[in-house]
């Protein structure tokens, strides 16, 4: 999973001007890099024109989704990810995006000119939500919850390999007498509809 470009814009209307925008170009070859720096600005503001405020959208292209959420203060955020990125997670995060960068600059300074309107934690985002569980609270316990499952089911195994020894150990064993043995197996016998499969 991968987040390749998130970027800030400003609409006026049918337009939008780069506010902002950080890229991870890293898993392209070093020729490709500006070229697909430049079709991932584009794309953004394509994509931030064509989104009415207040609403939010996604658009696959080749093996990348493109998310894009427009508020309705005359701001637009666009996420461009490879395909396996959670689309839920890339609208909360756009939806933090939004925020903070308005926190930072409130509607009067956006003058459209990328200098004028530094964003460092821009890239900082870009670099900790390439993972989207430090995005989403709900990806995180959901990992959390799989990696306890994996577990829980190897110890499951364990005991479920304990209780076969066991029985050999019974049957190996010159020590028990027979009424313990035929105890053992009872009780076995008997608890044998509560097993886990």
């Amino acid at each position: 999973m991968q987040i390749f470009s998130l970027a800030i814009l400003k609409k006026d209307g049918s337009s939008s001007t780069m506010l902002t925008i950080q890229q991870d170009l890293s898993s392209f070859s070093f020729f490709k890099k500006s070229t697909v720096a430049q079709f991932l600005t584009f794309f953004s503001t394509t994509l931030a024109e064509r989104t009415s405020p207040g609403n939010r959208a996604t658009v696959t292209e080749d093996e990348k989704k493109c998310h894009v959420y427009a508020d309705t203060g005359g701001l637009a955020a666009v996420a461009i990810c490879d395909n396996e990125y959670p689309d839920r997670v890339a609208f909360t995060l756009l939806a933090k995006i939004l925020d903070e960068f308005s926190e930072m600059y409130p509607s009067g300074k956006w003058t459209g000119a990328e200098s004028d309107t530094p964003f460092p934690a821009l890239k900082g985002m870009l670099a900790k939500y390439q993972d989207p569980t430090e995005a989403d609270a709900l990806a995180k316990i959901h990992k959390e919850l799989d990696e306890t499952k994996v577990i829980l089911h190897k110890n499951m195994e364990d005991l479920l390999d304990r209780g076969e020894k066991l029985d050999d150990l019974v049957n190996k064993s010159e020590g028990l007498s027979a009424s313990a043995k035929g105890f053992y197996k009872q009780a076995k016998k008997t608890n044998s509809c509560c097993s886990v499969m």
